[in-house]
């Protein structure tokens, strides 16, 4: 199919949603989405501006976190009714009490996407520290013990073959603190978004050595919701899932699309800037640099997120014998 048909094709899909779903207009309460506010929910940002979400008959109001950890919390509270984020230790620890359910996918480190990268302060660069392979006795910056970052390094421990117990893990709760941390030298290294790690890089207060995505492909982060949500407004769920579909199909059309047209790109970070680097001149060339992988329909990796689970509990963060299949729904989006 020719670009131009691709792109009337998901004109017209989208034309023909907004009609179909305009009678739900508010007819719900609005959906508290908890998310983090970097660009990895960026297909939300999208689907927000473009008013998806409230021609859905589910508007939504973004609730943002400095950090993966509290926004599994906050669904067990009450204080949001979906979550998008890195699934962790707490997260499992919480979902297999019964209270939380995974429903669909979102973002993928993916191998030739420069999403996540591991950076080191210059002074351990200079000392030697010039691969991965070489953390072992050296301090890496995590938000939280059981996050996905901690998750992150412990599966690069084991494919770049080095003890993850060699590695001093400093927990300094955001994203903020960690990079902050290593660009002074407190810290040797850890993880940074491409968008906060290519300018540093850039500008010689970091080194990158490496990208997760070539290492340790995944599925970083996903959609869950508790199960009073999906009790007590199924129907509301699956139009916001629906609504977050179209997002994902814009994204796709917009940067993951070989030969998309420059205009789809320019107007799906006009839509972004609406709740990110809104007036950092920079701001589009951080989002272009930070694009990264959502699979078509914003599909889960079922297989994935059972190898997380089987990792944390091996690192004993996840207590008891918890079935994988008793946390996933699949009913209301895809799978991989």
């Amino acid at each position: 199919m020719s670009i131009t048909r691709r792109s009337a094709l998901a004109a017209t899909l989208a034309s023909s949603f907004l009609a179909a779903t305009r009678q739900r207009a508010m007819a719900g309460a609005p959906i508290k989405l908890g998310l983090l506010h970097t660009l990895s929910p960026a297909p939300f940002y999208m689907a927000q501006a473009r008013g998806y979400f409230a021609a859905s008959g589910c508007p939504v109001e973004f609730v943002f976190f400095e950090s993966a950890q509290p926004i599994a919390a906050a669904a067990v509270s009450g204080d949001i009714d979906i979550g998008v984020t890195a699934l962790t230790g707490g997260f499992f620890s919480l979902a297999g009490r019964g209270t939380l359910k995974v429903i669909g996918g979102a973002l993928h480190e993916q191998q030739g996407f420069d999403l996540t990268a591991i950076v080191v302060s210059k002074a351990a660069y200079d000392a030697g520290l010039t691969s991965v392979d070489k953390l072992a006795g050296h301090s890496f910056a995590i938000t939280q013990y059981g996050s996905s970052f901690h998750y992150m390094v412990g599966r690069i421990a084991e494919r770049a073959g080095f003890d993850l117990k060699g590695v001093t893990l400093r927990p300094l709760q955001s994203l903020g603190n960690m990079v902050a941390a290593v660009r002074t030298g407190q810290v040797d290294a850890t993880m940074a978004i491409a968008s906060m790690a290519k300018p540093l890089a850039e500008s010689g207060e970091v080194k990158i050595i490496g990208w997760v995505g070539d290492m340790v492909p995944y599925q970083i982060t996903a959609l869950f919701t508790t199960n009073k949500m999906i009790d007590n407004r199924a129907d509301d769920l699956r139009a916001f899932c629906g609504a977050y579909q179209h997002g994902v199909a814009d994204y796709r059309a917009a940067f993951l699309t070989h030969g998309a047209p420059a205009a789809a790109s320019d107007a799906a970070i006009a839509d972004i800037r609406t709740f990110l680097f809104a007036t950092d001149p920079a701001g589009p060339q951080k989002i272009r640099e930070g694009i990264g992988w959502y699979d078509e329909g914003a599909a889960l990796d079922v297989a994935d997120v059972k190898a997380q689970l089987a990792w944390f509990t091996a690192q004993n963060m996840v207590k008891g014998n918890i079935n994988a299949d008793d946390i996933i729904d699949t009913r209301f989006l895809p799978t991989r």
